[in-house]
């Protein structure tokens, strides 16, 4: 949630943020909402005077002797009481309509986020590694993983539709390998590993950005109105909504998994192969929660912990900082990882890392105290995948192939596979 004093004070800054999300409609709605919150703010003040009116005269009203007078003077006052329960109606009426569309504004970039039209203006700022070199052609995982027993296709469709797939033995426990693998590390790194619920409650999915702008995307139980999460991001950011933290409890840093339920709509023809897109998958979150004047060095050390995660994996990656008009609907400032699939032969995100700053503070009424007795503050919020799967295991399937159709297991997954070192 954005400020709204920011909006009040400076929305010439805020329009320019919109536009160059390539929002234009919001930057026009920035002067129906100044418009609206005057008008608030001008029933408010007529509430005031009148219930301010209403307590003098009831004071009046107690020391009159004439029971006439007093009669006649409370009948007059029903009508002020009248007076206010309309104007209080009108309030409520107008603060919903201005929650309703504050709610809907996105982030404002960070000035350091690079403007842009679309994702084709994201900037590499750096590869690192070099793709391997095969001496055969490497197979692409949808044809990988059936050969070896590894991904069902057809049996996913028979459990629950298209874009949904089964892993099976080796390559179930690959999955779980890696899975174990990354929260292990990112408690090395220093994370506290939480288990999360799968389902949080509508005001969870409020506070952390995802509604009212991405209700069609997202599964819920309408019965009892709980949300199947998109990702751990969102009970992470939930799990102190309405706290005050205290200056020594901060930075927290959190790590955890979940799968992740999303409705994908895909254009036709994109993405329709394997496994790079369903409507469940699995995920290793990080997230922190730290003071304001921390939160930059904080995206730089999230960064660089998932940086470690691919070269730990010996997978060659590259990292964008994205551009305006392709970071998240929350997010201020984000940098992509992409790691090079050899059978794919393409670049394949496993990673988005994002300062948030205040928005999801704000929206889900998080705080922390400097000292004891201080002035409750806005704290940032940050999230990063640490990294995200199937395209992780996609990217470790198709760089550990052989020239037999054997994948050699990544030696940091050994530990979790039961002796495996090569799967044929």
């Amino acid at each position: 949630m954005l400020d709204l004093n920011l909006i009040r004070t400076q929305p010439e800054l805020v329009k320019t943020g919109f536009r160059n999300r390539q929002e234009a409609a919001l930057a026009d709605r920035v002067d129906e909402i100044l418009t609206l919150d005057q008008q608030r703010r001008d029933l408010l003040k007529d509430v005031e005077a009148l219930k301010n009116q209403r307590n003098v005269v009831s004071k009046e009203i107690g020391r009159m002797k004439d029971a006439e007078a007093r009669n006649a003077k409370i009948a007059e006052q029903r009508q002020v009481n009248e007076r206010i329960d309309a104007l209080d109606k009108q309030v409520a009426e107008v603060e919903a309509r201005l929650t309703d569309w504050t709610s809907q504004l996105p982030n404002l970039p960070d000035p350091r986020t690079p403007v842009g039209a679309s994702e084709d203006d994201n900037v590499i700022l750096r590869t690192v590694g070099e793709p391997r070199q095969f001496d055969f052609t490497p197979q692409a995982h949808w044809d990988l993983g059936p050969k070896l027993g590894l991904i069902d296709f057809e049996r996913g469709t028979k459990l629950a539709g298209s874009r949904f797939y089964v892993l099976q033995g080796a390559g179930a426990r690959l999955q779980r390998a890696l899975i174990a693998w990354m929260l292990d590390l990112h408690i090395r790194q220093g994370y506290t590993e939480m288990y999360l619920p799968f389902m949080v409650k509508e005001e969870v999915i409020y506070g952390a950005g995802q509604l009212p702008k991405f209700r069609d995307n997202l599964y819920r139980d309408v019965e009892e109105n709980y949300w199947m999460v998109p990702t751990a991001e969102i009970p992470l950011t939930g799990i102190h909504m309405d706290e005050i933290l205290s200056l020594d409890q901060l930075p927290k840093n959190y790590t955890a998994y979940t799968p992740c339920f999303r409705r994908e709509k895909i254009a036709a023809g994109r993405d329709v192969r394997g496994i790079k897109r369903g409507h469940q998958f699995d995920k290793v979150e990080m997230y922190m929660y730290c003071t304001p004047e921390e939160s930059d060095a904080a995206l730089e050390r999230m960064l660089a912990h998932a940086e470690e995660t691919c070269l730990q994996l010996g997978l060659t990656y590259r990292v964008k900082q994205l551009c305006t008009a392709d970071i998240s609907f929350c997010a201020r400032m984000t940098y992509d990882l992409e790691v090079w699939a050899p059978g794919c032969n393409e670049w394949l995100e496993v990673s988005s890392v994002s300062n948030v700053g205040d928005f999801q503070a704000r929206r889900a009424n998080i705080k922390f105290r400097r000292e004891a007795g201080a002035k409750a503050e806005w704290l940032h919020t940050l999230n990063g995948s640490g990294l995200g799967l199937p395209r992780t295991l996609i990217a470790v399937m198709e760089n550990y192939q052989q020239a037999d159709g054997s994948i050699v297991v990544p030696e940091v997954l050994r530990p979790w596979m039961g002796g495996i070192e090569v799967i044929k």
